[in-house]
This record gives C-alpha cells, structure tokens and sequence, in this order.
C-alpha cells in the first residue's frame, strides 16, 4: 500500500509569549482532523506541539503536495488562530500564515512542511521531529550524522542493503535551487555545502540502490519569503527506520551530542538543541534553549500506531545535562558573538533598525 505521511507545523498563537501552545489549539486541532478521518480524506493523524508550534502528522494516500491535504491544514491554522489564538490574545496569533488566501500548498505562505510518499513494507517503523526556536538547517548535522557517518551508524558498515551509501538532495534556499549528491563518494562535497545551514538544507534523503526515500525535512524560511524577521523557522523530519535503513536508536543516537543551531531567543543567537519529551516541550530559559521532540510510530495500513515518547528516557539525561553546561557558557557572552548570530543573519531581525538610527552619526577618517 502507498501511503504518505505529511507532517505541517505553523505557529499560530503562544501561551504564555513563546512558551508554548495553549490546550485549546490542541483540543481544536484534534476536532478538525477526526471530520477529515470521518469523512475519509485522511487515514490517521496525531496532534503535537513542540513550544509555540502547533504540528499536525496525517496520513493518506493523495500523495505529496496535496491541495486538498494542505488545505485542511491551512484551514485548521486559519481557524484556530480566529477562534481560539486571538479571543485568548495569545502572542502572535497567526505568525506563521504569512498570506491571507490559500493557493493550492502551504509551501510559501509560512507553515512548514515535510511529506513523504512510499509504499509500505513488511514493517513500517516511522519516527518524527519537531524543532523550536531554530532553522532548517539544523536538521543537517543530524542527518549527516544517521545516512552518512559510520561511527554513528554501524549499519553503514555492517549492513549490506545500507552499505551503497544514501542520496542527499540539497537545498540552495537563497538561489531556490537544488542538488542530489551521493555519499560516500562526494562526502567532503556535502560537508562543503551543508557546513553552512543558513544556507543549503537537506531536504529529502534517499536509499542509493534503489532511491528509496527514507527521509524528508522542512526547509522553509520565513525571513526570506516575508523580507523580515516573523519568527524562527522551528522545521519538522520524517525518517523510515529499519530493513535496509538505519535502525532506530542509530537514529536516535545522532541526538545525543546537543550541536549548537541558529534561532533562540529573537531568531538571534546561537544555542544547543536540546532532545526532550513532550513534557518538556515548552521553551522557557531566554525563550529557549532550542529543542527538539522525537515520536516514534508503527506505522500499518496508514494507520499510526504510537506514539512512543522517543526522548522521554534517562539516557538522554546527560545530553540535556550538557546543552544546560552550552546554555550557560553561550548566555554569559550575552550580546556578543558567536552567542548572537553573525552580520547576514541578523539582517532578517530588528536589529538593522537599531543600526540605522546611529548611521548619521559616523564621521569619515583621515587616513
């Protein structure tokens, strides 16, 4: 059976500031996807947040890109933010929906999206990640680190139906442009691109031998479609796991370093993801650190057997530990870089405004 599970985020309303989702978006959320089940236009879904960011998972076999698919989600965002968002006066009610009209995809007008279309094997293990306070980008290191690195995944090595390597397809998101490459071979060629996540993002992975798709990651940015600074990106993943990809906790294990991302506090500094469990998925310190949640699901039939709280779970106690050590270190430089982000990111933020008023005030030097 072909089935496609679209995972689309927005932030439309945070209670309290950036904190987190209000029950009543959730509560709504959940209304608005059992009539689409009801009436069959998707199989399944499953409600979540991760901060202020509201992420609707649905199954259904329309395919990627889906007018009807994003509709329902354009629709439920819209409806939320009018019913629930703004009466509670929740902050940034409807900061993601950059548009006021629909045009057949959310892609462009603000939500995130990643989809991806496959047939069901004999097993169907599928995990899901949601970010909060930071880019697309942020996904690179991980999943360079589960397809393309051996000393994170034995079964790069040890597995023959892994050991070809995978596909990255990359993302020029300032020129809208993209690139398959293949690993192992083009390796130090990847790492060139994908070093610089503001920029290039992994958007799809493939299976080299036979291009099966095994992974699929938001890249929108909102500062570049809306000229501004709206709001941090806060990007979603889908990946397939197990016979003839990377197992589970190989997955899982490219979490276990908390790498410093873009985005915390004002979209304007530098922090680490922190993996946490839907409890702790709420941003507090300095509206952060940046986190991420990560939900495992069987999947069968389409239907989402799950979820299983992937980081709720002792043995990530130790990262957490240690991106509260990188939290401190960063924080104590407070507006200085590399704790603020450099020149060409803090361009899409308020600070240019901050800049223009002093630009009278410079006087040419005599040399």
């Amino acid at each position: 059976m072909k089935v496609t599970i679209s995972l689309i985020k927005a932030d439309i309303g945070g209670w309290v500031g950036h904190c987190v989702v209000h029950p009543k978006q959730i509560e709504y959320a959940n209304k608005k996807l059992e009539e689409a089940k009801e009436t069959g236009l998707i199989i399944d879904y499953y409600v979540f947040n991760v901060g202020d960011d509201l992420e609707l998972l649905m199954t259904h076999t329309k395919g990627e890109s889906n007018p009807e698919i994003h509709k329902l989600a354009w629709d439920t965002f819209v409806e939320i933010t009018e019913k629930v968002s703004k009466p509670l006066k929740l902050y940034g009610a409807g900061q993601d929906l950059l548009s006021d009209t629909f045009s057949g995809n959310v892609r462009g007008l603000g939500p995130g999206v990643a989809e991806l279309e496959f047939e069901e094997r004999k097993s169907e293990p599928v995990l899901v990640f949601a970010a909060d306070k930071t880019e697309p980008g942020a996904w690179n290191f991980k999943l360079y680190k589960i397809f393309a690195d051996p000393f994170n995944t034995a079964g790069l090595v040890i597995d023959p139906s892994m050991h070809d390597g995978f596909v990255f397809e990359i993302m020029d998101v300032l020129e809208h442009k993209v690139v398959k490459m293949s690993a192992p071979e083009e390796l130090y060629d990847i790492l060139a691109l994908i070093g610089t996540p503001g920029r290039y993002v992994i958007r799809k992975v493939y299976r080299k031998k036979d291009m099966m798709p095994a992974a699929a990651s938001s890249v929108t940015r909102l500062s570049l479609i809306a000229g501004r600074y709206v709001g941090k990106d806060d990007p979603v993943l889908i990946i397939r796991a197990q016979h003839g990809l990377p197992a589970v906790g190989e997955i899982l294990e490219a979490f276990a370093f908390p790498h410093a991302v873009a985005g915390w506090m004002r979209g304007s500094h530098h922090g680490p993801l922190m993996p946490v469990p839907l409890k702790y998925a709420k941003c507090t310190r300095f509206d952060g650190p940046p986190r991420v949640v990560g939900l495992g699901f069987q999947l069968h039939d389409g239907k989402l057997e799950g979820p299983v709280d992937l980081f709720d779970d002792p043995a990530f106690e130790y990262t957490r530990q240690l991106a509260m050590q990188v939290t401190d270190y960063l924080r104590r430089h407070g507006p200085f870089m590399p704790h603020r982000l450099g020149p060409e990111e803090m361009e899409y933020t308020t600070l240019p405004g901050v800049l223009k008023k002093l630009e009278d005030r410079f006087e040419k030097v005599e040399e």
